[in-house]
């Protein structure tokens, strides 16, 4: 059986990615990972995880949560740098 830490280090995304994907989709953090991994292998699905976190991080700062806010931003950044075929 796979474990929740297996299934994190085959959707080769950060935690706080698959994060940013649930919260995004509304989805649990099982989906999110899965929805993630298939991304990352589809020819604008980095570009679509992207527009995720950028849109969380409006969302945050739409409702005043500045430090989610500065949180997510900090998720685009790892984001940008380890995936940078987008």
């Amino acid at each position: 059986m796979l474990t929740r830490e297996d299934c994190l280090a085959l959707c080769e995304l950060s935690e706080e990615e698959v994060e940013a994907i649930a919260e995004h989709e509304h989805i649990p953090e099982l989906l999110a990972m899965e929805m993630g991994q298939y991304l990352c292998h589809t020819p604008d699905g980095e570009a679509r995880i992207e527009r995720m976190i950028i849109d969380d991080i409006e969302h945050a700062r739409a409702h005043g949560n500045y430090a989610h806010m500065a949180k997510l931003v900090g998720v685009l950044r790892h984001f940008v740098e380890t995936h940078p075929h987008h």
